[in-house]
Order: structure tokens, then C-alpha cells, then sequence
């Protein structure tokens, strides 16, 4: 972990991308399936401004009829208006329902997106990138499109056809104060304009902050146990806490800037209403105009001048939602070096499990510098156990991580069966392969859901068997609810050596042609490593086995031992045959068999 924060990255690129018009225009592509759900909310819209826009219209009637005393007509103008207030009322519900559904309908197809995009990207992404910054960006993110969608756009629209309709029939009912109240828009537009692009700046490093202190507490929380054992506390919180008050600066600019942006509007608005007021009080008195000319006009222009606010309010709130969609497009346009051809090859059936690694070299992008593997080449023969030994660092897991096509390599090539692996879309070959990786991941469910993993469509009877190959069965039926113990997330309930038990009934249970087994059995006590490593005999007569190992007692019967060091191949062969020849390999043997090298 860090010992201080950092700032978002590249703080003056993301400045100078925050100022692009019309970033939200990436989300028209998840409103286009939705256009009869979108064109009844704009209806909506539309219809519920005009009827607003009708109002001051029998106001002024009813104004003008005080001087008639005609009570029938004054009851006529006043239940005219009470059917207006009706038709507004139900035409805002309506376009509240209609808009706040389409919202909710979009964000959620944006939240799949986005989720489906960082789930298939290869471990080169996150290599960039922690996990806790992109769930950040697909829930508070899309929180905040959603607030824009399912409001701030219908009210933006509503207030700005009140604004021109305002103005139209402003300018109908006296142009000469219409023209006065058109003197003040510049004065209030170019406000917005300039300060609402400072908004946009200050709202995106905002969401970046959030995102990096989520982040670093998904970090923390994931290693929480090995945190509190180096009494870690104290500096974890002192991180987390700068990088939230770091938020909550950035946020507090944006607060400070957007007050500044309203007072200045409201006041520049305000102030031109009552200064139009005035004028039109002095027609009245020189009968130029009539009270109720006067009060519809007012009417009118303390809706313009509201909208005008009201939108230089909104603007805000869809500057932030213009950085957070940039933010997930980012995401979502995230280019991946890792991906399935076009056309994908077909593999030939049945599915033989011949692997062959030719040249290949590789550096972890992390470390370009670095050769994780050095010109290998090497031939796996279908239903061949394979072993890889070597110091840590040698290659061992790169071994296994780009039989999957975690990576791809810088040179050379890796064929399945005789075709590339960057010829076959990636689920293909995948799908054929059963791991037990070094480091075992429990899911937050029952034992009998975390097996299943391995198949989903196996029966419970399939399951059980599995874990009794994997020597599991008795300390899954000694749990509180047996098969259906919920086992924590990451399987905080369980040992490490029960984790990989679990891990290996997993893979059992795939029962795929090629089986590849990274520390399979680092965990486990002597006892059940013996009980799985018959289990992995069994299960590796028939398909191809890999297996990557430091303890040299699991690989004693493979058919044929690799010896890694420094990413390159320094020996192969049979146990004793690696033993007799001395090297690097009956050094480790040495060190671990102590004088049990004597009795080979």
C-alpha cells in the first residue's frame, strides 16, 4: 500500500478533457432502444410547459373582470383556471413517471455495460487500475446519470421551453418590456457559460477522489487481517482520510463555485424583473397597458427569470454527470490487448489437450524490463502430467496464466490442439481447461454453490463425489449446515488448506480435458495432501496435467518434470533421472528430501 495518496492521474489531461462539449451525448446509444418510452416523456414535457405557459393567460382575464362586475364571467376565468391547474397537475405526473422509468431503464443498461466490459478485460487492465475505482464508477457514477436522466434533463427541458414560450408571449403582450428583459440575458447567460465549465473541471476531480479513496477501502478491507497484524491501523486510516478530505476539498470548490454561479444569476434576474416592473407600472398609470397586461407580463417574467435560475442551477448538475460519463466511457472504450479474433478457429473435437509453447518470451507489462519467460519452447503431449519446478520468480505461473491467455506474449506463439490461442475466442478453449490456482478464491455462498462453480449444471450427487475426490467431504458435513454453510466472503470460515480442498473439488468437478494445478496442495497437511494427491492421480490419467509445484513430493510420479529459472527451460526429465544429473533441480531436491536423497 501506498504511504500517501496520489492525485487522480494525469490531473491537466483530465482538465482539458472536461472541457469538451456534449460528453453526454455518449449516452444517446443507451437511449436509442427506449425512442417510444423517450418521445411519450417529451410529449409529457411539452404538453404540461404549454399548459404552464396558459396560466398567466386567465390570470389576466380574471384581473381585466374585476372592472366589469360580471360575477358569471369571473366564475367562468376562475374555473377555467382551476381545469388548467387539473391538466398540469396530472401531465407533471405522467412526465415524472414516463421520465423517472426511462432513467432508471437506461442506468441499468449502463450499469451492465459497464460491468460486462471490465469483467472480460484481461489482468493487464487491472494491472492500471484498482477494482475499487471501477465499482466506484459503475455505482456512484451511474447514481449520478441517473439523477440527470430521470430529472435535471426534464426539469432543464421543462425551464427552457418556459423560457421560450415565456419570451414569445412576453413579447406578445408588450414588447417594449420584452425588449428591456432581453437586454439582461447576455448579462446572464455568459456567467454560466464561463463558470459552468469551471463546474465541470471541479466536478470530474471530485468523482476522481471518490473513486480513488473507494479504492484504497476495498484494498484495505481485503486484506484486512493481514493489516491488523502489522498494526497497520493508524496509517490505513490516515491514508483514507486524506484521500477523503481531498474529496471533500474538490467538492467544496465545486460548492463554492456553483453558489457563486447562482447568486450572481438570481441577482442579474431579480434585479432586471423589478426594474421592468417599474416601467410597466408607469404604463399602467398612463394607460398605456392594463393591470391585467401588467400581471400576466409579470407572471411571464418571474417564469423566465426562474427557469433562467432554475437552469443555472441544472447546468451544474449536468456538468458533473458530463464527467461522470466520461468517466465510463473511459471504461467502456478501454481498449483491451487481450481479444478474441473476428473470426474465431474452431477447435478440432474431441478435444485432445496438446499444448505447445514455441519461443515464447514475455514481459508482465508492470515490468517491461523484466523477462518472465526467455524463449521457451516446449511440448506438452495430450494426457501427459507435466511438472514445473524452479526458485520463485522463475515462471512457473506465467507458465499457467498464459496457457489461459491471461497475457499474450511478446513473441513466439502458444497453440491448443494445434491452434493459436489468439485464433480461438478465448471461452473455446477456456472452457476445456480446470484450475486450481496457487491462491484459491472462495465465493461469499454455501459450499455447495462454490463447488458448483466448477459446473454449473452438475447434480448434488456430482458435487459430493467431487469433494470426497478432493478430500472435502468431512469437514464440509461437520459444518453448521453442512453443504449449504455459508462460507464468508473470500471463505473467512474456512483454513487455507480447506480453501484449496474446496478449489480442487471445483476443479474435479469440471472434469476437462486439461487440468492445470498451481500449488494445488501448498495448504494442506500431510495427511490430506496424500488423500489429494491420489485424488489428482486419478484425475489425471486421462487429460493433460500441469502442475506447478516448490514441494518437489508432488511431482515425484509426473511423466516429465520442466525446470524453470530466470524464464527459461534449464532442464527437463523424470525425477530421478533430474536427481542423477545434479543441477539446480537436485539442489532443491536436497534441500527438501535432506538425506531421503540418499535412499533413491
Amino acid at each position: 500500500m501506498a504511504d500517501s495518496p496520489t492525485p487522480p492521474p494525469s490531473a491537466t489531461e483530465e482538465r482539458a478533457r472536461s472541457r469538451r462539449i456534449g460528453a453526454l451525448g455518449a449516452l444517446v446509444p443507451f437511449l436509442r432502444p427506449y425512442r417510444l418510452l423517450l418521445i411519450a416523456a417529451l410529449t409529457a414535457l411539452v404538453v404540461t410547459a404549454m399548459i404552464s405557459l396558459a396560466l398567466p393567460l386567465a390570470v389576466r382575464r380574471v384581473v381585466d373582470s374585476f372592472d366589469t362586475g360580471e360575477a358569471a364571467l369571473l366564475d367562468q376565468y376562475f374555473m377555467a383556471a382551476l381545469a388548467i391547474a387539473g391538466l398540469l397537475a396530472i401531465g407533471s405526473a405522467l412526465r415524472y413517471a414516463l421520465v423517472t422509468r426511462l432513467g432508471e431503464r437506461v442506468v441499468a443498461d449502463i450499469r451492465k455495460a459497464t460491468f460486462d466490459r471490465v469483467i472480460t478485460m484481461s489482468p493487464v487492465f487491472y494491472e492500471r487500475i484498482m477494482t475499487g475505482e471501477v465499482l466506484s464508477r459503475i455505482t456512484t457514477d451511474t447514481t449520478l446519470i441517473l439523477s440527470v436522466i430521470s430529472s435535471s434533463v426534464s426539469i432543464a427541458l421543462r425551464h427552457f421551453l418556459t423560457f421560450v414560450g415565456g419570451l414569445i408571449l412576453m413579447l406578445l403582450t408588450s414588447a417594449k418590456l420584452a425588449g428591456l428583459v432581453l437586454l439582461i440575458v447576455p448579462a446572464v447567460v455568459l456567467p454560466i457559460l464561463f463558470m459552468g465549465r469551471r463546474l465541470r473541471v471541479l466536478s470530474r476531480e471530485n468523482q476522481d477522489w471518490i473513486a480513488a479513496s473507494s479504492g484504497n477501502a476495498s484494498e484495505s478491507l481485503g486484506a484486512v487481517q493481514t493489516l491488523q497484524a502489522f498494526t497497520h491501523e493508524a496509517a490505513s486510516r490516515a491514508q483514507f482520510a486524506q484521500m477523503t478530505e481531498s474529496s471533500y476539498d474538490a467538492a467544496r470548490r465545486r460548492i463554492r463555485t456553483r453558489a457563486y454561479l447562482t447568486s450572481i444569476v438570481i441577482f442579474l434576474v431579480f434585479s432586471g424583473v423589478v426594474g421592468v416592473l417599474w416601467i410597466g407600472a408607469r404604463d399602467v398609470r398612463a394607460d398605456v397597458m392594463t393591470i391585467g397586461a401588467l400581471v400576466q407580463f409579470l407572471i411571464y417574467a418571474v417564469m423566465v427569470a426562474g427557469a433562467v435560475a432554475a437552469m443555472s442551477e441544472i447546468w451544474s448538475e449536468l456538468q458533473r454527470a458530463a464527467g461522470a460519463t466520461e468517466r465510463l466511457v473511459d471504461l467502456l472504450e478501454t481498449e483491451d490487448p487481450v481479444n478474441d479474433p473476428v473470426a474465431a478457429q474452431t477447435l478440432t473435437q474431441p478435444v485432445r489437450g496438446a499444448i505447445r509453447f514455441d519461443n515464447v518470451s514475455f514481459s508482465y507489462p508492470a515490468r517491461p524490463e523484466t523477462a518472465a519467460l526467455d524463449g521457451v519452447t516446449l511440448e506438452i503431449n495430450p494426457g501427459e502430467t507435466v511438472a514445473f519446478v524452479g526458485p520463485s520468480g522463475a515462471g512457473k505461473t506465467t507458465i499457467i496464466q498464459m496457457i489461459l491467455r491471461f497475457y499474450d506474449p511478446q513473441d513466439g506463439r502458444i497453440t491448443f490442439d494445434g491452434a493459436d490461442l489468439r485464433d480461438l475466442a478465448r471461452d473455446a478453449f477456456r472452457r476445456q481447461i480446470a484450475l486450481v490456482p496457487q491462491d484459491p478464491v472462495i465465493f461469499a455462498a454455501s459450499a455447495r454453490e462454490n463447488i458448483r462453480f466448477g459446473r454449473p449444471d452438475a447434480s448434488d450427487a456430482e458435487i459430493e463425489s467431487a469433494a470426497r475426490a478432493a478430500a472435502a467431504h468431512d469437514f464440509i458435513v461437520a459444518l453448521p449446515d453442512g453443504y449449504e454453510s455459508y462460507l464468508g466472503e473470500r471463505g473467512v470460515m474456512l483454513s487455507g488448506g480447506q480453501k484449496q480442498r474446496i478449489a480442487i473439488a471445483r476443479a474435479i468437478l469440471r472434469d476437462a480435458p486439461v487440468l492445470l494445478l498451481d500449488e494445488a496442495t501448498s495448504a494442506l497437511d500431510a495427511e490430506s495432501e496424500r488423500a489429494v494427491q491420489a485424488a489428482v492421480e486419478d484425475l489425471s490419467a486421462d487429460r493433460t496435467t500441469l502442475i506447478v509445484a516448490h514441494r518437489l513430493s508432488t511431482v515425484k510420479k509426473a511423466d516429465r518434470i520442466v525446470v524453470l529459472e530466470h524464464g527459461r527451460i534449464v532442464d527437463t526429465g523424470t525425477h530421478d533421472a533430474l536427481v542423477a544429473k545434479g543441477g539446480l533441480y537436485a539442489r532443491l531436491a536436497r534441500l527438501q528430501f535432506t538425506d531421503g536423497i540418499a535412499a533413491e
